[in-house]
């Protein structure tokens, strides 16, 4: 019986990232858009329910699958980064992703160089 109530104790959805970190690279300030996915799969024994992801800055924006992800499944988190209206050059931005599951907390990262759009 004890064993029976540990193996419940201990069941809980888990979280596992592809990537944790995606490199747009160089881009032109005309092409200031740019969208990256992020795949996870929930490898724990239960639902994982993603209750938020937010980004370190308004200029990206991250989208998630809102269903709980059974054990095995995958789900994605797409972000899009909008430079429009930003200064030229380096930039790295940080998704702060939190779940029902372990870890309850990850942080996805995002970065690139906006170069300036060359005038003619």
């Amino acid at each position: 019986m004890l064993v029976a109530s540990m193996n419940i104790a201990f069941a809980q959805a888990q979280i596992k990232f592809d990537k944790l970190s995606y490199d747009f690279g160089d881009f032109s300030e005309s092409s200031a858009v740019q969208k990256c996915n992020f795949t996870f799969t929930n490898v724990g024994d239960q639902p994982l329910v993603i209750n938020q992801a937010v980004a370190s800055c308004g200029c990206t924006v991250p989208t998630y699958t809102k269903t709980p992800i059974k054990p095995g499944e995958k789900g994605s988190i797409v972000v899009t980064y909008n430079g429009k209206g930003k200064f030229p050059g380096h930039f790295k931005k940080t998704i702060t992703v939190r779940t029902n599951g372990v870890p309850e907390m990850t942080r996805l990262y995002v970065e690139g160089n906006m170069e300036e759009a060359k005038t003619k």
